[in-house]
């Protein structure tokens, strides 16, 4: 593997494992993820991922928020939760709940900052021209 091939995977790692820090912090102190500080230190993870291309649905290593979600929900079982719950009673442990909600909080902001990135230029173009 290649010195940049390793720096990449290495980031993309370290992002997505601060990542489910916050998301952890989020549950014990049962604080919402919306709020400062963790949307700042969250929308600052976006921007590093964004910048090193990361959140591109092509990307790999594969960190838009459907591949941040799938790598994170691998990591903590939630399909095979689900899947469980689904077979048997119907509902899916506290634990694993608690976890599949505040993923869908992530998921939500990381596709709206996602698209606000993305549209960013388009309502900015006189600006740059201006300056430029």
């Amino acid at each position: 593997m290649s010195t940049s091939v390793n720096e990449s995977v290495n980031l993309s790692t370290r992002i997505l494992d601060r990542i489910e820090e916050l998301i952890l912090t989020a549950e014990r102190e049962t604080k919402p993820l919306e709020l400062d500080p963790l949307r700042s230190e969250l929308f600052e993870l976006f921007v590093t991922a964004n910048g090193a291309g990361y959140t591109n649905d092509d990307s790999d290593p594969d960190l838009s928020a459907d591949g941040l979600c799938r790598t994170l929900g691998l990591r903590w079982g939630l399909a095979d939760a689900a899947k469980s719950a689904l077979d048997s009673s119907g509902r899916m442990p506290a634990a694993q709940l608690s976890k599949m909600r505040l993923l869908w909080s992530v998921m939500r902001m990381w596709m709206e900052w996602t698209y606000a990135w993305k549209r960013w230029p388009e309502f900015h173009r006189e600006e740059a021209e201006i300056e430029g």
